[in-house]
């Protein structure tokens, strides 16, 4: 299944800055879902936990948001705020590359917006949102990573979202935040 099909789902919950819930909906609407079926609502995720997959975006590393008492990293609401608005209740496409350490599902996520379909992870790469995703192994790009590194480039030439800040000596990736703390 990884590497080869897509998943049609609709995203019930975004926990963090690079991953989010998603309640499947196989066949999309040729499946009955919307007409036959009743799609579940955002505010019953406590009821479908069980029944969703989470999803971790393939290529981009949020920043931190506090947990386990670590302290929250800059821009980790500004993160999440930013995937919940792009994708909390939209319907997506996900095609799932890998399982990570977590069990979650590693994918890049493709989202419906006016002018086509976006894949998630280089929107919040170019918007300045995360970083690229930097790890010694297991890392999954789906073929983007130079790409990834070109939108990055852009973002901090640009000064987009976390890279607007003037003292970029004080910048810490998520990696190494994560790094410092464990």
């Amino acid at each position: 299944m990884f590497r080869k099909r897509y998943l049609f789902g609709k995203v019930t919950s975004v926990g963090d800055g690079d991953n989010f819930h998603m309640f499947h909906l196989p066949g999309g609407r040729l499946g009955g879902w919307g007409w036959l079926r009743k799609i579940p609502e955002i505010n019953t995720f406590r009821k479908l936990k069980n029944r969703t997959i989470h999803v971790r975006l393939c290529g981009v590393d949020a920043p931190e948001r506090s947990h386990f008492g670590k302290p929250a990293q800059p821009y980790s609401e500004e993160a999440l705020q930013w995937l919940r608005n792009y994708i909390l209740g939209r319907k997506l496409y996900v095609k799932p590359l890998s399982l990570d350490q977590y069990n979650r599902v590693v994918a890049k996520v493709m989202v419906l917006k006016w002018n086509g379909f976006r894949d998630v992870s280089e929107e919040m790469i170019k918007n300045g949102i995360g970083t690229v995703y930097e790890a010694k192994q297991g890392v999954e790009f789906d073929g983007k990573e130079a790409l990834y590194l070109a939108w990055e480039k852009y973002a901090k030439r640009e000064k987009r979202g976390l890279w607007k800040d003037k003292n970029k000596k004080s910048f810490v990736s998520p990696r190494d935040y994560k790094r410092m703390y464990n």
